[in-house]
């Protein structure tokens, strides 16, 4: 399993051509971060940008945009506030991540509706942490996307009404298959599941288990599948770069942060580039 994976990783992360622009590696909208939990959509914006996106896009709470470009600088800001620039801009994006750290009020389900409007079949939608809660709660028809769901096992729990003891592997794909969708269950050995193929992740390690890990892994997939042609591929080498990267560091370490794994990200995908 691990060499196939690696196998799967270096046919999808390519030696970038000399005549290439930032345009050239995909433009990445993301959409979270309230006024309690900012972190979630600074950190799946660094993710995005280490992950090589050619364009990062934060559409967030205002009260984020200091330590946004602090510690990202090379992500842009837009005030979640703004329904003419979310409706103006939303389809010139590639990728479009909703969820880390949205929260589930009033106004984020304004926000997701939103975005299943104005989204077109051309794009990637990634959905993550509140926005899958949102979805599961209301019950919302899925927009014509590329749609990818990146839940844990109790948000999955929500979204497919699949007891968490009864997630084997033969509900999850139907459930899967119900919802046109690649899904990322998240556990210690994460699973993708897309296009009646189940992918499980070798790695991961309990020093992962730190608030923030799984918004590091939707930037991770936002800036992959932002770059790489092949969907399904892009999101299996993100989450085996996220766990490699993490049992690398927990060799030396009890904890690993994940803002330690995004500044990994860059050398890794040199190691592994063909």
């Amino acid at each position: 399993m691990f060499n196939s994976s690696i196998n799967i990783v270096k046919r999808t992360i390519r030696k970038r051509p000399n005549n290439s622009h930032k345009g050239t590696f995909g433009k990445v909208c993301i959409i979270g971060g309230n006024q309690n939990f900012g972190g979630a959509a600074i950190m799946a914006s660094k993710a995005c940008v280490y992950s090589g996106a050619g364009l990062t896009t934060t559409f967030t709470d205002p009260v984020n945009l200091n330590s946004l470009h602090n510690i990202i600088p090379e992500a842009m800001f837009v005030d979640y506030h703004d329904d003419n620039k979310l409706k103006s801009m939303i389809n010139s994006f590639d990728v479009i991540l909703i969820g880390p750290g949205l929260g589930t009020d009033d106004y984020s389900l304004s926000l997701v509706k939103q975005v299943f409007q104005q989204i077109n079949n051309h794009q990637i939608l990634i959905i993550d942490g509140s926005a899958i809660t949102i979805v599961a709660n209301h019950h919302l028809t899925l927009p014509d996307a590329n749609i990818i769901f990146t839940p844990h096992q109790m948000e999955w729990q929500r979204l497919s009404d699949i007891a968490i003891p009864d997630q084997n592997d033969k509900n999850n794909q139907n459930k899967v298959n119900a919802l046109h969708s690649t899904v990322v269950l998240k556990s210690h050995h994460t699973k993708v599941y897309s296009n009646n193929h189940i992918w499980v992740n070798p790695g991961g390690t309990p020093a992962q288990a730190t608030g923030g890990m799984g918004d590091t892994l939707a930037g991770m997939i936002a800036g992959f599948t932002a770059q790489f042609a092949n969907i399904e591929d892009a999101v299996i080498s993100a989450v085996f770069a996220h766990s490699f990267i993490a049992d690398k560091l927990a060799k030396n370490q009890y904890v690993v942060l994940p803002t330690q794994i995004s500044n990994h990200i860059p050398q890794f995908m040199k190691k592994f580039e063909n």
